[in-house]
């Protein structure tokens, strides 16, 4: 059995997702204020102005002088633009209330599992926090979705100024949970992000892989979870 002493949880598809696409959402709340946009076009339209923001300004604009608030407000806009949406005054507001709607728990659901398991693993005595590339709202969220109280503290990128894979992210969260990495294991959903990269800091890691789920680089099974509710029992194993 692994002698753990702390639990670092990645959020975005490990501990919660959202309801349905950005593209619905996005389409919903154009319709509320009387616009008329495909959710298709909408969805291709936000990954596409995402992965260029993210390019251009990595980790929000952090150190670009650039908030998170204003990256998230300039992709949302940039979205509505490029499906055909040109009123100014209009983009603007959707943005403002796109923003504020994801902090609300009506946007996320938790992944099966997570509630019982994240409840499980405080009673066993595990110091436990969040280690997610995400912005400020996080802790909204998860106060919001009734996760919070289960972490000591909650580490994003937008915080730390560095995001996953990048190794110095897992170090500050080594120092807030008082832990050596050998005594720390981190779970998430992507083998580049949560699972190579712990490990590359010297933690374990966990990577759930739920069934059905695009294969990706060869993972020791003992240390794939096909729900969260088998992490437990992966710890005692190892």
């Amino acid at each position: 059995m692994l002698r753990l002493r702390l639990l670092t949880w990645d959020v975005k598809d490990t501990l919660l997702r959202l309801r349905q696409p950005v593209g619905q959402s996005y389409a919903a709340e154009a319709r509320a204020q009387g616009l008329q946009v495909q959710p298709e076009a909408l969805g291709r339209s936000f990954r596409e102005v995402y992965g260029a923001q993210s390019r251009r300004f990595p980790n929000y604009g952090h150190g670009q002088g650039l908030s998170s608030r204003q990256w998230w407000l300039d992709v949302v806009k940039q979205s509505f633009k490029l499906s055909g949406v040109q009123d100014e005054a209009a983009v603007t507001k959707l943005a403002e209330k796109l923003y504020r709607d994801y902090c609300s728990s009506n946007n996320w659901e938790l992944l099966p599992g997570a509630a019982e398991t994240l409840s499980r693993c405080r009673q066993l005595g595990f110091r436990m926090g969040v280690v997610s590339n995400f912005d400020g709202r996080l802790e909204a969220i998860l106060s919001n979705c009734n996760l919070r109280h289960h972490f000591e503290f909650v580490l994003t990128s937008e915080a730390a100024g560095f995001a996953k894979p990048d190794g110095r992210i897992f170090e500050q969260a080594l120092r807030l949970g008082g832990a050596r990495p050998e005594q720390a294991a981190h779970i998430g959903d992507d083998y580049s992000r949560d699972y190579r990269a712990a490990r590359a800091a010297g933690m374990h890691s966990f990577l759930l892989r739920a069934a059905g789920h695009a294969e990706g680089p060869e993972v020791p099974p003992e240390h794939v979870l096909p729900t969260l509710s088998h992490l437990l029992a992966r710890i005692e194993k190892e």
